[in-house]
């Protein structure tokens, strides 16, 4: 283990490493699950919000396929240029709210899981992370004409029991965002997860819609601004759009409306005004052990 976290290190590139305010670390990653990039949409927008500045960048020449996820040529001033796969982690600072940001919009690499979640866990711990919050997007049975329910859960009792998250019950195939639940727990670093259900007939991006559900529930879960009222025009001309193609469809009308009377069964994170300060309750027990 010693070997596999000094190597993750080596992929691990520092570039600014400044002492932020009791950070979050708020990862989304492109892959199975960010359905139609809603996950990472959301933390792009934090990152250009928060006029985000680089903290550090996992190398891709470990982690990475390049005949599956291929890099792009691009003409610029100087001529030909590479631009390869990345997983930046962004630092914001987020003025006067109980916490700053650490952000990562990035791709889910092929390789090396292991390796990849040690040098997450370099960056929570170096940075003083004081909680991991994973973000993503996945197909689901949900109606477009409803605001598209999130479902929050962790792994650890404590943290599910005082938040008042579900908890796993998932059992079969994972992905990176499974392996990195499992390696943070394993080293007593909270983190849970949110993720929004997108319309399965509907599944290609952009979906400002369930960007806008994803930010709305990780605000009120951290109490720290997420902007996401500035996705309601681009939700609501969405929702506009797929409603009138729906319209001239009999059979998915028909399909939709059951989906509606199907939608109060899903498991959604408590909606009080208080989720935030329960957050914060459970973080400063935390740091008194």
């Amino acid at each position: 283990m010693i070997l596999c976290k000094a190597h993750a290190m080596s992929e691990l590139h520092w570039v600014e490493q400044r002492d932020l305010n009791r950070p979050l670390l708020i990862i989304a990653l492109k892959g199975l699950f960010d359905a139609a990039e809603a996950a990472t949409a959301g933390v792009d927008l934090l990152i250009a919000k928060h006029d985000a500045f680089q903290v550090a960048e996992i190398d891709s020449e470990t982690f990475f396929n390049f005949q599956e996820e291929r890099p792009f040529v691009r003409l610029g001033v100087d001529g030909r240029e590479i631009e390869w796969p990345s997983n930046v982690i962004w630092g914001a600072e987020c003025g006067n709210g109980n916490h700053d940001l650490l952000l990562l919009s990035g791709i889910e690499p092929h390789l090396k899981w292991r390796t990849f979640s040690d040098a997450l866990l370099d960056v929570a711990q170096k940075m003083n992370v004081e909680m991991v919050i994973t973000i993503g997007a996945m197909a689901g049975m949900a109606p477009h004409t409803r605001p598209l329910g999130v479902v929050g859960s962790a792994s650890d009792p404590a943290v599910a029991d005082r938040l008042g998250l579900g908890r796993p019950t998932y059992e079969g195939p994972t992905g990176l965002v499974g392996v990195l639940h499992d390696h943070l727990d394993k080293e007593g670093i909270p983190i849970i997860s949110l993720r929004v259900s997108v319309p399965h007939y509907v599944p290609g991006p952009p979906n400002p819609e369930a960007t806008r559900s994803l930010l709305s529930r990780l605000e009120l879960v951290t109490g720290t601004e997420t902007f996401h009222a500035d996705l309601e025009k681009a939700a609501n001309e969405w929702r506009d759009r797929i409603h009138t193609a729906v319209a001239n469809d009999a059979d998915m009308a028909s399909y939709v409306q059951q989906l509606e009377q199907r939608v109060d069964e899903s498991e959604i994170l408590p909606s009080g005004d208080d989720l935030a300060a329960e957050l914060e309750a459970f973080l400063r027990d935390k740091r008194a052990d």
